[in-house]
């Protein structure tokens, strides 16, 4: 059994509001789970919270695998194999301050790409595009939704929910798998990851709850300025970083 600390108990209730929201629209995990998780600490990027979104596409799947159109979104999935190499070979070998920067960049678009509307539609070249992005970006930071996002925004909600867990489902063992084989996954990260699951099983339950109910503009928002300023705080982190290194050269 583990022990839980305080700070263990803040990021499995940052996991569960992230997991709900997911759940409910097929991306939100990352976006606000990943930079709050990452001040706490950044052994739960990427693995952590790769693997906690996996175990919710597998629940989404099991659950709606008759809605489901494998056919569709199988561009992206065989795109992201080389994406998740190149974003495990980022992770290994930037230094940590330029992982922070390349982190907290990554989510500020992120952002921004989701508060306008691109006039994009899932076809084969878009969903190609956008998996060998999640792919890099995703394995290297864990925030892989926004490109799909992108591409699904435009589709019924419950259809691109659907297929993004698809793409999740399929993609995020090619991103653990890859970051396994750059020694990217010690024994502390799959105990954090072992800590977050109890989260991601009660926000599958509060989904299913709230979903219909939720008012989902409003919580976007909301949502998406606590990514912003989490963000602003880590790439401010980086740049301290690198000025240490600087100064101590």
């Amino acid at each position: 059994m583990f022990s839980y600390t305080a700070a263990d108990w803040l990021a499995l209730l940052i996991v569960t509001s992230g997991i709900t929201l997911q759940a409910i629209v097929g991306i939100g995990l990352a976006l606000i789970a990943a930079p709050l998780l990452y001040l706490i600490n950044p052994a739960y990027i990427p693995a952590p919270i790769l693997i906690s979104g996996f175990v919710l596409s597998l629940l989404i799947v099991i659950q709606q695998r008759q809605n489901l159109s494998w056919q569709r979104v199988m561009p992206a999935i065989l795109a992201r194999l080389p994406g998740a190499w190149l974003g495990a070979w980022l992770l290994i070998t930037i230094p940590q301050s330029t992982l922070s920067l390349l982190f907290g960049i990554s989510l500020l678009l992120a952002v921004g790409v989701s508060l306008h509307r691109f006039q994009l539609r899932a076809t084969p070249t878009s969903l190609t595009t956008a998996g060998f992005l999640s792919g890099v970006i995703g394995t290297a930071t864990s925030v892989g939704g926004p490109p799909m996002a992108i591409v699904y925004q435009h589709e019924p909600r419950q259809t691109a929910r659907n297929e993004i867990a698809a793409f999740f489902l399929i993609g995020t063992p090619a991103s653990v798998l890859m970051l396994a084989l750059q020694d990217g996954i010690d024994q502390h990260s799959l105990q954090l990851t072992l800590k977050l699951l109890p989260g991601v099983l009660l926000g599958w339950g509060l989904s299913r709850l709230v979903d219909n109910r939720l008012n989902l503009t409003s919580a976007r928002y909301a949502l998406l300025a606590v990514s912003a300023i989490s963000a602003l705080w880590v790439i401010g982190d980086g740049v301290y970083q690198l000025w240490g290194t600087a100064g101590a050269m």
